[in-house]
């Protein structure tokens, strides 16, 4: 069945099971996953974005999102569908990425590749390198990076 044209969430694609990065070390947890085969460009996902009241501080929370470009940040969102299940990776990485329209507090995440069913869907968080709730997923998915660098 499609969905409602008018609808403002679409998570049709998309399920929700432990994600493939949970283990014994990281701690059990859920992820987004393909529920079909979707194209490079095509829509994953859609749904709406609800602020939470002035004065949460997001930094201290992982399930919610950052939402507004402003910095330090303020403004935080509660979203949608399967959108709060994506897990993260480093830039440039990612599978799909996330398209915020903060004036209308809605979002759609697009396919940045193709993308095979059952595979888990990740998206860089916009605010991974300087949440403090962030700061040990920081350190894991930029582990592999070089930060000493020899001089020859």
């Amino acid at each position: 069945m499609a969905a409602h044209p008018e609808t403002k969430i679409d998570c049709s694609k998309v399920y929700v099971k432990q994600s493939t990065f949970s283990n014994e070390t990281t701690g059990m947890f859920d992820g987004a996953f393909a529920a079909c085969a979707i194209k490079e460009g095509d829509l994953v996902e859609k749904g709406v974005m609800r602020r939470l009241p002035e004065g949460f501080d997001g930094n201290t929370c992982p399930y919610i999102f950052t939402w507004s470009t402003e910095r330090p940040n303020k403004t935080w969102g509660m979203g949608s569908g399967c959108a709060p299940f994506y897990n993260t990776c480093k830039e440039g990485t990612a599978n799909t990425r996330m398209v915020r329209f903060f004036d209308e507090d809605r979002f759609e995440i697009y396919a940045t590749r193709d993308i095979e069913a059952g595979e888990e869907l990740l998206h860089t968080y916009i605010s991974l390198k300087w949440r403090t709730c962030f700061s040990e997923l920081n350190e894991i998915v930029h582990s592999d990076d070089s930060e000493h660098k020899t001089e020859d």
